[in-house]
C-alpha cells in the first residue's frame, strides 16, 4: 500500500475560522510555536479508538475528505469526515461480511477504489458514489491479479501473474517539535503503526498504530488552504 497518498479535488469554499479555532473540546498535544497539533485517539470519536490494517484519504467533488479505515480484520469498515482536522467526524461503521483483511490498492475512477484481501483470497471494489456510505462490490469471474494496470479512470486490466504480498511491519513514530531548534520536544510517540497516509492539501498525517488513530495537524498549512478557498469564492 502506499504510504502517502496525495488527493486532488474539486474546491469548495471554506472559512478560515473553521481551521484556525483549535477544538475546545478535545485534548491536544502543541508544538511550542503552535503550527503542529497532535489528536490522540483518546481525542478522536469512540470509532477511531481501534486498531486497524489500512486506509486511505477521499476526495469528493465538494471539497470534503472522508477518511476510510479498515478494521476487525476486514469485518468492518469505519468512515470519518476530516474535511475540518480539528473536528474528526465518524459518519458511518459499515460492517463487512468480505473474505478478511484487506488492502486498498488504487482508485479507479474517483469514486471507486480497488481493494485486494490479504493471503490470495482476491479483490473487490469500494463503491463511494455515496461518500459517507460506501459499499464492497465483488466481481464476478475477478481472477486475482498480480498486478493491475489503468485504463483511464474507467477501467483497468488485471494481469494474471503472482502477486507477493509484503505483510507492513508495525513501527514507533515519534513526533518531534523543533520549532525552539536549541531545545527539540518530543511530543508523543505513536506505538506499532501499520500504516499512515497524507492530505498534503492540508496538511494532515494520519497514523494507524495499535492504539487506533492518531491525527497529525499543521495549523499552517490548514490556515493557507482556507486562505486560498477563501480567495477563490470570491473569484
Amino acid at each position: 500500500m502506499n504510504s502517502t497518498r496525495i488527493c486532488q479535488f474539486a474546491t469548495a469554499a471554506l472559512t478560515l475560522a473553521t481551521f484556525a479555532v483549535p477544538c475546545t473540546s478535545q485534548a491536544e498535544l502543541r508544538s511550542k510555536s503552535g503550527d503542529i497539533v497532535v489528536m490522540e485517539p483518546q481525542n478522536l470519536p469512540e470509532a477511531a479508538q481501534v486498531a486497524g490494517n489500512s486506509l486511505f484519504v477521499h476526495a469528493t467533488n465538494d471539497g470534503s475528505f472522508y477518511l476510510y479505515v479498515e478494521q476487525q480484520g476486514g469485518a468492518r469498515l469505519a468512515v470519518f469526515d476530516v474535511t475540518n482536522p480539528a473536528h474528526v467526524k465518524t459518519v458511518s461503521v459499515i460492517p463487512l461480511s468480505v473474505a478478511g483483511p484487506f488492502d486498498f490498492v488504487r482508485s479507479l475512477d474517483g469514486s471507486a477504489e480497488l481493494i485486494r484481501f490479504r493471503d490470495g483470497k482476491g479483490v473487490a471494489v469500494l463503491d463511494m458514489h455515496k461518500a459517507a456510505h460506501p459499499t464492497v462490490r465483488m466481481v464476478s469471474a475477478l481472477m486475482d491479479p498480480g498486478q493491475t494496470q489503468s485504463l483511464g479512470e474507467t477501467g483497468f486490466l488485471a494481469v494474471n501473474e503472482p502477486y507477493n504480498y509484503v505483510r507492513a511491519v508495525p513501527r514507533d513514530f515519534q513526533v518531534v517539535d523543533i520549532s525552539t531548534p536549541d531545545s527539540p520536544v518530543l511530543l508523543t510517540t505513536v506505538k506499532q503503526v501499520k500504516h499512515q497516509v497524507a492530505n498534503d492539501e492540508l496538511g494532515t498525517t494520519f497514523l494507524l498504530g495499535s492504539d487506533g488513530l492518531t491525527v497529525v495537524r499543521r495549523i499552517s498549512v490548514e490556515t493557507d488552504y482556507a486562505t486560498h478557498q477563501q480567495q477563490m469564492s470570491q473569484n
